[in-house]
Order: structure tokens, then C-alpha cells, then sequence
């Protein structure tokens, strides 16, 4: 299995308008082959007092993923291109990581 996490900020008071954007393309996705979790998450507001928070303007998207065939297709549809095209933007930075579980020792 394949885990993706994204982290996006986006540009000052523009988190709204690019989640809403992300909700409307997650229909979509979830009918992608090999799709396991799709999801944006924003910082627990009743967290842990350890915690660090993103802040106001940042989410992360959490994905789940058969194998790394399947987040390749995904990241080549038409849908992906077209929110990218519609969110760019308003990102301010994007990281993403893509992570692959440990082989048991």
C-alpha cells in the first residue's frame, strides 16, 4: 500500500475556496482503480496540548492508495488537471509526500 500525504497552504483567506474544490473532485476520485482513502484534514481545534498546529490557511490531504501503479494513473487524469488548473492559484506552497511502509524486520 501507498500513503500520500499533501500539504497545501493556501494564499491568505483561500483554504475555503480550494477545499471547496477538493470536495467537489473526491467523487471522482473514489472511482479511481486502486483508491483506498481520499481525504483533507485541518488542524484538531480540541487536540492534544503537545500538538503543533497548521494554522488557518493550511490543510493536509490523506490518500491511501493500492499500489504506486494506481496513484500514477490518478495523478495523470483529466480531473486531477482540471482542479489543479483551478486551485494553482490560490496555493501558496504545496508539499507532498509519498511513503511506502517498512519491510518487517
Amino acid at each position: 500500500m501507498i500513503q500520500v500525504v499533501a500539504i497545501v497552504t493556501a494564499k491568505p483567506g483561500q483554504r475555503a475556496s480550494i477545499l471547496d474544490a477538493f470536495h467537489a473532485n473526491v467523487p471522482a476520485v473514489m472511482q479511481e482503480p486502486g483508491v483506498i482513502q481520499y481525504v483533507a484534514v485541518i488542524d484538531c481545534e480540541d487536540g492534544l496540548s503537545f500538538q503543533t498546529n497548521w494554522g488557518s490557511d493550511t490543510f493536509a490531504v490523506i490518500e491511501q492508495w493500492e499500489d504506486i501503479a494506481a496513484l500514477r494513473a490518478h495523478a495523470a487524469t483529466p480531473h486531477m488537471a482540471a482542479y489543479g488548473a483551478k486551485v494553482k492559484e490560490l496555493i501558496a506552497t504545496r508539499t507532498v509526500h509519498v511513503l511506502a511502509p517498512l519491510a518487517a524486520i
